[in-house]
């Protein structure tokens, strides 16, 4: 049976820094809904009522063009091993670019990493938990670094170009406004 809390609990907070995966998801009042996986070392709590995930480089920047027009966001932690469990944080976010005034505040909570993008920084207005008696066992191996490999070989010009191609814009065309809020120069 599910239950609503106002904040996380002490044992919310230590079922959080357990998992190795968690999802982030956003819409638009129009659009495509986004649901993202997450990984690595890329997620804080800060207290009981604010989380805070570092988004490195993808193939899209969704969840930044999502928030800018409506900052709902809800992240799902889910249990893959032990007692079943799966809990959702759900709230209002934020989301920083490097030159934003309070990127270093929160940065450096996080590895360093060429590949860093944003950090988001979610307002937890709920908390729900529900059974997760249907989610399946699995075993966690290790973290991927292709992501850390590939962006450490394109360096910080190649990931602004990067950046520039490909992270502008959501699939629905909403601006991210990476280019801007990042400092970058586009020569034309």
């Amino acid at each position: 049976m599910g239950q609503q809390f106002k904040e996380l609990s002490t044992k919310h907070i230590d079922f959080i820094g357990n998992q190795k995966i968690y999802f982030v998801g956003t819409a638009t009042e129009n659009g495509h809904v986004n649901l993202s996986p997450k990984g690595n070392d890329s997620l804080r709590v800060i207290d009981a009522n604010t989380i805070v995930w570092q988004n490195l480089t993808g193939s899209g920047n969704e969840s930044a063009a999502h928030v800018l027009l409506n900052p709902r966001m809800t992240i799902m932690f889910c249990a893959f091993e032990g007692s079943p469990l799966i809990l959702r944080a759900y709230g209002q976010a934020r989301v920083l670019h490097r030159n934003d005034r309070d990127w270093e505040k929160y940065i450096t909570l996080f590895p360093k990493s060429v590949a860093s993008r944003q950090v988001f920084i979610l307002d937890i207005s709920m908390v729900q938990s529900s059974c997760g008696t249907s989610v399946p066992y699995f075993n966690y191996e290790s973290d991927r670094d292709t992501l850390a490999k590939w962006s450490e070989n394109k360096g910080k010009e190649g990931i602004e170009a990067y950046w520039i191609k490909k992270n502008q814009r959501s699939i629905d065309g909403f601006e991210s406004e990476i280019v801007e809020r990042s400092g970058i120069t586009i020569d034309i």
